[in-house]
Order: C-alpha cells, then sequence, then structure tokens
C-alpha cells in the first residue's frame, strides 16, 4: 500500500495539466479585459464620428 501512495505522490502529470489550464484561464481573462476595454473606447469613437457628420 505504501508503495501505491508513493507512485502517486511522484505522478506529476495531472499538476501539468493544471497548470495549462490556470496558464489559459489567465489568458482569457486578459483577453477579455483587453477587448472590453478596446471595446468600449471604439463605441466611443464611432459615436463621435457619427454626430460629426451628422
Amino acid at each position: 500500500m505504501s508503495k501505491l501512495f508513493a507512485r502517486f505522490a511522484k505522478d506529476e502529470s495531472g499538476a501539468t495539466a493544471i497548470e495549462y489550464g490556470l496558464i489559459a484561464a489567465l489568458i482569457a481573462v486578459a483577453c477579455i479585459t483587453i477587448w472590453g476595454t478596446v471595446g468600449s473606447s471604439l463605441i466611443a469613437r464611432f459615436t463621435e464620428i457619427d454626430a460629426a457628420l451628422q
């Protein structure tokens, strides 16, 4: 039984998958934040252009 626990403690394949998942989540949060900011700026800019054209 102790060999089973020792082998389980040495297995790092799950840790690697979790790390990749966390990196992907961080990138997704950063992209959503950036796109939200850029989107708001674009809406304001196009509203100014629309008002100037009318």
